[in-house]
């Protein structure tokens, strides 16, 4: 059985189950509790589950306010949001395209779509198929470092001349901002975010 089975079966288990010891685990699989421990590690990091006092169980699942950005917690009234659909139809709404390239990034298997709005336009549009500038002279007092999202290149590129900036596209965008954030996992928000 490869690791991502036996990460798989183990998330079956605790879901039917509740909360199982390191040993019994390493004893259903045939591998030994350092495997296990192995196996379990990436599902610790993602905060799938937790340990307890007893081995280990599934992380509580902690929904925010429907009116605050599920990344960094702020409350939603910004003009430029993202929305991130999940493969099981759940919608995650985010503030600001640095939060929800950030979002994606972490759940980026999980994700059906992601759309976002035309900074000038205000229209939808695919966040994939975006052109994105980064270090403008416009701020709109969010998330850091900025992102404003906008469909056309030719008006990006002329937003571009006004404010300045560098375009990126969405994979370029999403390293941009990690690379920025120096190995932080959160934003410039105070808030703490959620996993």
């Amino acid at each position: 059985m490869l690791p991502i089975e036996r990460r798989q079966q183990i998330i079956k288990w605790l879901d039917k189950e509740g909360s199982l010891p390191i040993s019994e685990i390493s004893t259903r699989l045939h591998v030994s509790e350092m495997t296990v421990y192995r196996d379990i590690k990436p599902l610790l990091e993602e905060n799938v589950i937790s340990k307890t006092s007893g081995g280990i169980s599934l992380a509580p699942i902690v929904n925010p306010p429907s009116n605050v950005c599920s990344y960094c917690l702020k409350e939603l009234h910004n003009r430029h949001p993202i929305q991130i659909i999940t493969n099981d139809s759940r919608v995650e709404q985010l503030c600001c395209p640095h939060c929800g390239l950030l979002r994606y990034k972490n759940i980026e298997k999980e994700v059906s779509q992601i759309i976002c709005r035309d900074f000038l336009q205000n229209s939808t549009i695919s966040a994939k198929m975006a052109y994105y500038l980064m270090d403008t002279d416009f701020n709109l007092n969010c998330c850091q470092p900025q992102v404003l999202t906008f469909g056309s290149l030719k008006q990006t590129e002329q937003f571009q001349r006004g404010f300045g900036g560098i375009i990126l596209r969405f994979d370029e965008a999403i390293e941009e901002i990690e690379k920025r954030m120096n190995g932080s996992k959160g934003c410039s928000c105070s808030h703490e975010r959620l996993n």
